[in-house]
């Protein structure tokens, strides 16, 4: 990959790099390029159109940038690695189930009903399905993400837990329609 702070004003070039932060509410955030230069604006724009309306801080992400008279910019998301040290082992729920049956479960589009970050956690419905789907923060985080707005579709992997249907993944949209 080309380093970033070699980017043309008029030619886009690819870049992965680590989310330093991401705020949802004010819109944007910053990628720190594994090859150094400055910061890179991460639009939530740029991010909808990948599927996602955010971003876990530390989550590694492949993008395109461009360098425009703001700096340098993303202009296109191409994948998102959750951060590395997210892990569902923090969460008590699924400390007793065989991971290869959380892996193994079915991915389900679904639309989030409503998510509180500062509470840590929200609900999910999926098509098809009745009855709400329990979606925790540290699986946000170990998804790749920080936050869901009401009314966001998403594919999701469910399982039967001890809080009844929970999530134990959270996918763009294109990852259910694929």
């Amino acid at each position: 990959m080309v380093p970033a702070q070699v980017v043309d004003h008029e030619d886009a070039c690819r870049v992965r790099g680590r989310v330093k932060w991401f705020d949802p509410v004010r819109g944007f955030g910053f990628v720190l390029a594994d090859d150094g230069g400055s910061d890179i604006l991460l639009h939530a724009n740029v991010l909808r159109s990948f599927g996602q309306s955010s971003v876990a801080d530390d989550a590694i992400v492949d993008l395109d940038v461009q360098r425009t008279e703001r700096g340098v910019q993303a202009t296109a998301v191409h994948d998102i690695l959750p951060p590395e040290d997210a892990t569902l082992q923090s969460l008590a729920d699924f400390a007793d189930i065989d991971p290869e049956i959380l892996r193994a479960a079915p991915l389900m589009p679904a639309r989030i009903k409503w998510f509180d970050r500062n509470k840590g956690f929200g609900f999910a419905n999926t098509f098809g399905e009745g009855g709400d789907v329990f979606v925790h923060i540290d699986v946000l985080r170990r998804s790749g993400l920080a936050d869901l707005q009401p009314g966001e579709a998403l594919a999701i992997r469910v399982i039967d837990g001890k809080r009844g249907r929970m999530a134990t993944e959270v996918n763009g949209w294109e990852s259910a329609v694929k």
